[in-house]
């Protein structure tokens, strides 16, 4: 029997893995690569898909897109596969940190949409998908990426209790308030009507 418990350690070790994945900031590092300026000084400044978007360049933005998912699914399946579900819970919580608040942007991040859904479909792949299913739909009608995110967010924890995993609806929960939050900005442009739509460049 070990003389210390080693649980407690080993959620603190996933949590910090978590955070160190989420914290790369892909959108920045790609637009830099690319050759397509300083992401902080495009469009509204943000380092996530949405703003890679507005400098034309597809590719760059679907590769922040899948890269910034990537890091939220890593997360979780690695602590998973090493450390159990309460450890592949925490480490998506603060890979969604990580790129909301990363220490190396003197945590001024990203809005966690994209980290958001792919920490979700590697902790219960049918939510991701329904989440997924729900920000296309939206994204569809309105046309809107803010308004689809937080569409999606906000039937994140509805799609674990009607798809059996209520075991994350407090994490779902969580991650929808910690993306209301991060869009309260854009709440407020929606509610003036003034939010740019998908592509728009300003």
């Amino acid at each position: 029997m070990p003389l210390i418990d080693t649980a407690p350690l080993a959620l603190i070790v996933w949590a910090a893995i978590g955070y160190f994945l989420g914290s790369i900031p892909f959108g920045l590092v790609l637009a830099r690569v690319m050759g397509l300026g300083n992401l902080r000084e495009i469009g509204s400044g943000n380092i996530g898909a949405t703003n890679v978007l507005r400098t034309g360049n597809r590719t760059a933005a679907a590769l922040t897109l899948l890269l910034d998912g990537g890091k939220g699914a890593a997360a979780v399946l690695l602590a998973r596969a090493f450390a159990g579900e309460d450890a592949a819970q925490l480490a998506g919580l603060m890979a969604f940190l990580g790129h909301c608040y990363p220490v190396w942007l003197r945590f001024a991040g990203g809005k966690g949409v994209a980290t958001f859904l792919g920490l979700l479909l590697a902790l219960a792949w049918p939510v991701g998908i329904a989440a997924c299913l729900t920000w296309l739909v939206a994204a569809a009608l309105t046309r809107i990426s803010s308004l689809s995110a937080l569409v999606a967010a906000l039937a994140a924890p509805l799609w674990m209790l009607v798809l059996g995993r209520s075991g994350a609806v407090l994490l779902a929960i969580a991650l929808a308030a910690l993306i209301l939050w991060r869009h309260r900005g854009n709440i407020a442009r929606l509610l003036s009507g003034t939010e740019p739509k998908i592509g728009h460049k300003s």
